[in-house]
């Protein structure tokens, strides 16, 4: 492990599993509990997003297939759907919402377009021994529900990452539409905070990044995996932090994210240079922090 790496100090009020790689060193740059499992909210949605475009390549889903969400039950918090008028949305722009805003409506009518036992079996030939989506997304999860929406891995998880970037258990075609979907991801408040890109204008490349993400966030969980380049030699990485609240305010997630910048600082620095300047985003600067303590923001515990 770097120095750099040494220098990152991980809140213990949270319950973490990090792995970062770079594809240039034989080593991992940072390696914490990465077999311990942890609630991972939203992160499983990217094992639906392999499913769906697998089988559109394959031909048993078309892209331009209307599904509709008359037969769904509303679901709140991350996503666009629930607040636009249309009833009726195309496989491939459910998937663009999913990847873009985490939609919880438009991932459930993935779901029961495909089915989890679909998403399981994908997640199993990538080689998940760990890691899964479980679930449905629900307003409330109840005791005869599973627990979370998803659970994971650090070391299965950079594992799907690699496998999607190296295109590996995974045709080039469904490598390259998974990452075009995750690469719209508006959510940079975590790992990706680090690299000061533009979050609603990044596809391509920004500031010489680029990058595809997908988070997950809900009571007590922040995630953050993904694949961030700035050059030919990619850095693949997972940070999940599992903790549980103990005031409204909760501190401990100001923690969180102020160690995952720091955790995106050492990515940066492994792909620019020592001296590339790092960007602490107003959320996570430690400056802020008692701000933020004080401001008593509740969290209603949904998976986004």
């Amino acid at each position: 492990m770097s120095s750099a790496a040494e220098a990152i100090t991980l809140p213990s009020t949270a319950r973490w599993s990090v792995r970062v790689v770079h594809s240039d060193h034989p080593k991992p740059l940072l390696d914490v509990d990465v077999d311990r499992v942890c609630a991972t909210a939203s992160i499983g949605k990217v094992l639906l997003l392999v499913t769906v475009a697998g089988r559109v390549e394959s031909g048993e889903l078309r892209a331009d297939a209307q599904v509709s969400r008359a037969n769904l039950e509303h679901i709140a918090d991350s996503g666009l759907w629930q607040h636009l008028d249309v009833d009726h949305l195309s496989v491939a722009d459910l998937c663009a919402l999913v990847g873009a805003t985490s939609d919880n409506l438009a991932t459930n009518a993935l779901i029961a377009s495909v089915g989890l036992d679909a998403v399981t079996h994908t997640g199993r030939r990538m080689g998940m021994t760990q890691t899964a989506l479980h679930d449905i997304v629900r307003d409330d999860r109840l005791p005869d529900h599973p627990s979370a929406l998803s659970s994971g891995t650090a070391s299965d998880l950079v594992l799907l990452c690699q496998n999607l970037v190296g295109e590996r258990e995974v045709s080039p075609a469904v490598s390259s539409q998974v990452a075009r979907w995750l690469s719209a991801n508006t959510d940079l408040s975590m790992v990706a905070s680090a690299f000061g890109l533009d979050p609603l204008a990044h596809v391509d490349s920004d500031r010489g990044f680029r990058l595809w993400n997908k988070t997950g966030t809900t009571s007590g969980v922040r995630c953050d995996i993904g694949v961030v380049g700035h050059g030919a030699a990619p850095v693949t990485y997972a940070a999940l932090a599992h903790w549980t609240p103990q005031h409204p305010s909760d501190p401990t997630r100001d923690e969180v994210l102020y160690a995952m910048n720091e955790i995106g600082a050492l990515i940066r620095g492994s792909l620019a240079g020592s001296t590339a300047a790092v960007v602490r985003n107003a959320y996570v600067d430690p400056q802020v922090v008692d701000l933020a303590k004080r401001a008593n923001h509740l969290d209603h515990g949904h998976d986004r």
